[in-house]
């Protein structure tokens, strides 16, 4: 998809230019952008009737001279995708202070408002243990495998875990940066982001050269959020990021998984306490977060029951009287009734239909249960 193909006009380059001027998610500007619509604030700024965005963007409106967007999108081989294109992620149109643009590149760059459609958010700790790691790749394959796509952050740790699991499993998977789309951070991910490029697609709402500040990184977890069907916590400390984008998922009303870990694990102890507090549902696998995030009767996952056995479906006589056989000493059908508390003609009645069973051993007067259960 090549920008050429939207050439940068009207409310397309007024969006643009509000996404070089204000920081993603400004209040203020999203309250001007509600009440006067992008050309009409733009000009407001550009022209000094509102007074108190053009002090705050002077030094940005002047950088503004000269930068073609469109051209700079073009050389690094990204499109600038706005609402109502297709690429769009309906699911940002969700939050309150949506993103102005986006810029993407990637294989899928064309795709990726349907991608979006069916997604999971798997997020997590940078500092992630081994545990975190392995099962952050195996669920993301599995949801590959799946036809949801994985979309994540491209951090070390879970994302870059997640991300690896979804490309392990020839799959599309979509990186959400915080900083310029021209940038690889961290610049230990860049082979992993020109990976994620090669079949999936790099997504940001900075503009090229924008650099990776904290707060951006706060800002780009509603993204994800928004623009999945729901979103997994594979592993977090109880002051994660990844929490972040769990609340905001929360708030946009997607549903939101965790993966619990070992009671004693720190790293864990932020998936626990989302549990706790109700913020997520505990998930086991794959089939968990499909019942989840996926669609109704298509992902419902397979109910867990322990495997039935014989003893399950005895009378209430009967099971009493299996329950008190004895493993290893044989006793009289007297000591049975005596421990059964029950006349010693019922349990003589119990024992015959358990021998045929193969639940009770029979030796002389003397009673057992059966080493060997019969299916």
């Amino acid at each position: 998809m090549r920008t050429g193909a939207f050439p940068l006009r009207g409310e397309r380059a007024a969006r643009v230019a509000f996404a070089r001027l204000a920081e993603p998610a400004d209040p203020t500007v999203a309250l001007v952008l509600a009440q006067e619509g992008y050309e009409r604030a733009l000009a407001g700024v550009l022209t000094g009737r509102h007074q108190r965005l053009a002090r705050r963007f002077g030094a940005r409106v002047a950088a503004l001279e000269g930068v073609d967007d469109l051209a700079i999108a073009d050389a690094l081989g990204c499109a600038i995708v706005v609402p109502g294109d297709p690429a769009w992620p309906a699911g940002l149109d969700d939050l309150g202070a949506p993103p102005h643009c986006l810029w993407v590149r990637g294989a899928a760059a064309p795709d990726l408002g349907r991608l979006c459609r069916r997604s999971v958010a798997v997020v997590g700790a940078r500092a992630a243990t081994a545990y975190g790691l392995e099962w952050a790749m195996a669920l993301a394959a599995d949801l590959s495998d799946r036809q949801f796509t994985v979309v994540s952050g491209a951090a070390l740790g879970i994302d870059a875990a997640a991300h690896q699991g979804a490309l392990a499993a020839d799959a599309a998977t979509v990186a959400v940066l915080a900083c310029g789309i021209d940038r690889a951070y961290p610049r230990a991910n860049e082979s992993l982001l020109r990976d994620i490029a090669a079949t999936g697609a790099v997504v940001t709402e900075l503009p090229p050269g924008a650099a990776p500040f904290r707060q951006r990184f706060l800002l780009r977890n509603r993204l994800i959020a928004a623009m999945t069907s729901g979103t997994l916590v594979v592993e977090a400390a109880l002051r994660s990021g990844s929490l972040a984008t769990a609340a905001a998922a929360s708030d946009l009303g997607r549903p939101v998984g965790a993966l619990p870990g070992p009671v004693t694990s720190m790293a864990s102890a932020g998936c626990h306490q989302a549990i706790r507090d109700a913020l997520a549902v505990l998930v086991t696998d794959a089939s968990d977060v499909a019942d989840l995030v996926g669609s109704l009767g298509r992902d419902c996952a397979p109910e867990r029951r322990a495997e039935p056995l014989v003893q399950d479906a005895l009378p209430p006589t009967q099971r009493l009287v299996w329950e008190v056989l004895p493993v290893a000493r044989p006793v009289t059908v007297t000591a049975l009734a005596e421990r059964a508390a029950l006349e010693e003609l019922v349990v003589q009645a119990a024992l015959g239909p358990l021998q045929l069973a193969g639940l009770a051993c029979r030796t002389g007067d003397l009673w057992r249960r059966s080493s060997r259960v019969a299916s």
